[in-house]
C-alpha cells in the first residue's frame, strides 16, 4: 500500500471513530435517568421561548430571559433541587423544542406548548400548569369581529409547528393561512399588511396587545389549549417530581403569586383556573 493510501485509510479511520464516539456520547445523554443526575448535579435545563411576551421574552438590557414559564421552570427547580438548585435556560421555538428534547439536550419543554394526542405520541406531558385558547389578534376597527367574520378574502398568520393552523383550517377553513417562523415575525407581518388578523393563544396574544395600543383581541377562544411541561419518555421519575412540585406550589401559592405578577388584569377568577391539579 502506498504512503498516500495509508494517510488517507488512517484518516478515514479517524473519522469513523469519532462519528461512532460521537453517536454514543448523544445517545447516552438522551437516554440518561433525569431523575438521578440531578441529584448529583443539582442543574436542570429547560427549553423556553425567547420572543414570547409576559412568557419567555429576552430582555434586551440585561439579556436573561423572563415571563410566567420562565418564573415557574425556576420555582420547579427550587421544590425539586432546594435552595442551592440551578435552573438554566436554552431557547426554543415551535419547531426545534420536540429534537432538542429528543436529542437530550434540554431536560423539560416549558414553551407555551399545548398538550396534544399527537405529542404525545413522541413526549409525556406534566399536568396541566397554564389553561389557554386560541383567539385572534386584529388591528383596532378591523371588520373581524369573531371567527366566524374570516373569509376567502383574509389572511391570518400563524407561526410554522403549531397547532394554530389546523385549528384555523377547522374554524375557518376559508380564510387563507400564512406561516411565519415566529411570533416576532408573524406580528411584524401583521403590522406590514400581510395578513388581517394573527392567531395562536390568547395568552401570547395578550402580551402583544399589551404592548401595541392598537391592536386587540377579539372573538373570545374558540378552541381549549392547555399548557403543559414536555419530558422525554421513559423519564417517569422525573415527570413525578415534575407534577408533585406543581402540586406543592399550587398549595402554598407559589404559583398563584406567579400568575398574579405577570397577568394582574386577570388574577381575579383565573389564578385558579390558570392550572389543574
Amino acid at each position: 500500500m502506498s504512503k498516500v493510501k495509508k494517510i488517507v485509510s488512517f484518516l478515514f479511520l479517524s473519522l469513523l471513530v469519532v462519528t461512532v464516539l460521537s453517536g454514543c456520547k448523544g445517545e447516552s445523554v438522551a437516554n440518561e435517568d433525569i431523575a438521578t443526575r440531578i441529584k448529583a448535579e443539582p442543574v436542570i435545563t429547560w427549553g423556553v421561548k425567547y420572543d414570547t411576551r409576559l412568557f419567555g421574552m429576552m430582555d434586551i438590557k440585561t439579556r436573561e430571559v423572563e415571563g410566567f414559564d420562565i418564573d415557574i421552570a425556576k420555582a420547579i427547580t427550587k421544590e425539586i433541587l432546594g435552595k442551592d438548585g440551578k435552573a438554566e435556560f436554552v431557547e426554543v421555538t415551535s419547531k426545534t423544542r420536540i429534537p432538542l428534547l429528543k436529542n437530550g439536550n434540554i431536560d423539560a419543554i416549558i414553551a407555551t406548548m399545548t398538550i396534544t394526542e399527537d405529542r404525545k405520541k413522541q413526549v409525556d406531558f406534566s399536568d396541566i400548569y397554564f389553561d389557554a385558547g386560541q383567539s385572534l389578534l386584529v388591528k383596532k376597527g378591523s371588520h373581524i369581529k369573531d371567527i366566524k367574520d374570516l373569509t376567502s378574502n383574509d389572511t391570518v398568520l400563524a407561526v410554522k409547528g403549531s397547532t394554530s393552523t389546523i385549528n384555523i383550517r377547522k374554524h375557518a377553513p376559508d380564510a387563507k393561512i400564512l406561516e411565519l417562523e415566529n411570533y416576532a415575525e408573524a406580528f411584524t407581518a401583521l403590522q406590514s399588511g400581510q395578513g388581517q388578523a394573527m392567531t395562536t393563544d390568547n395568552a401570547i396574544l395578550l402580551g402583544m396587545a399589551s404592548e401595541n395600543d392598537d391592536y386587540q383581541l377579539t372573538g373570545g377562544t374558540f378552541t381549549n389549549e392547555p399548557y403543559g411541561i414536555a419530558i422525554n419518555k421513559g423519564q417517569d421519575a422525573f415527570l413525578k417530581e415534575v407534577n408533585t412540585a406543581l402540586r406543592k406550589m399550587h398549595d402554598n401559592g407559589t404559583y398563584n403569586q406567579i400568575f398574579e405578577k405577570w397577568f394582574p388584569k386577570d388574577a381575579e377568577g383565573r389564578a385558579e383556573k390558570g392550572a389543574q391539579f
